[in-house]
């Protein structure tokens, strides 16, 4: 039986202003998969991932998570489906002026009416996952990077989200940290049965914890398939990218005028 999907992106634009973004973009994330949206900085991937959490609203085109169009929800409708979502920011960004296991708690405690003693039992049950609960009771700046990331993903799935959405987890962090994680995020995503997005530029992780990718350049998906396929795609750009290598189609200077006439002005 086919996979259904639980994320459709159809044929969305979205721009600031005059400067459009996102162009014409589709894709889709099947339910229970890890799909990986790459590509450069700049490209509209983390603008995509506030599209499909409906932090943005399309300029056209429809955004679908579990059968909703997003960006034809109301308020409280848009609330009622943000609780079935989970977000790891690229920083962690955690209320640093709670413990570790506050900062898990805080959801339950905001979005449930579960007594404190089944609240306490669950973060700490979340901390675990993570393999931080020796660490509830430390503040976020006794943490080191990769602690704080861990402790930013216990708390996202603190209330066990259908989707969790990840905007560069692997930014920042030591190769084990990197390696920690990256586990953490494919094993999170099949215990609890979760479909994941990870944004993400980190080409080698990525590519060993996904199932499906996306690759994105000025806005547009120019290339999309397994791991398999990225690695043997004959896309010039999407070569360069994955390979890292300084020449090719992805030019090293921004756009600018003729350098002579700028040395040469007065």
């Amino acid at each position: 039986m086919a996979t259904s999907n639980l994320v459709e992106v159809q044929n969305v634009t979205f721009g600031y202003d005059e400067r459009q973004v996102l162009k014409d973009i589709n894709l889709v994330v099947p339910q229970g998969k890890v799909v990986a949206i790459m590509g450069l900085s700049g490209c509209g991937k983390t603008t995509l991932l506030r599209v499909i959490g409906g932090a943005l609203l399309p300029d056209r085109g429809e955004v679908r998570v579990a059968g909703r169009v997003v960006n034809k929800l109301s308020d409280p409708e848009l609330f009622a489906l943000r609780r079935r979502m989970g977000m790891l920011f690229q920083f962690g960004a955690l209320f640093t002026d709670l413990s570790s296991f506050e900062n898990v708690a805080f959801q339950m405690r905001e979005h449930t009416n579960l007594p404190e003693s089944i609240i306490r039992d669950l973060a700490l049950m979340k901390l675990q996952a993570v393999g931080l609960r020796g660490a509830a009771d430390l503040m976020p700046s006794e943490l080191s990077g990769g602690m704080a990331r861990r402790v930013a993903l216990a708390r996202s799935i603190a209330l066990d989200p259908m989707l969790m959405m990840y905007d560069e987890p692997f930014t920042g962090l030591d190769p084990i940290s990197l390696g920690v994680i990256g586990q953490l995020i494919r094993r999170l995503n099949d215990s609890l049965g979760a479909t994941s997005i990870v944004v993400t530029h980190d080409v080698a992780e990525a590519l060993e914890l996904v199932d499906y990718v996306y690759y994105m350049s000025v806005g547009k998906v120019e290339f999309q398939g397994t791991p398999d396929q990225v690695r043997a795609a004959g896309l010039s750009s999407l070569r360069q990218f994955v390979y890292g290598e300084p020449d090719g189609p992805v030019p090293f200077h921004y756009p600018a005028p003729d350098y002579r006439q700028d040395l040469l002005a007065q």
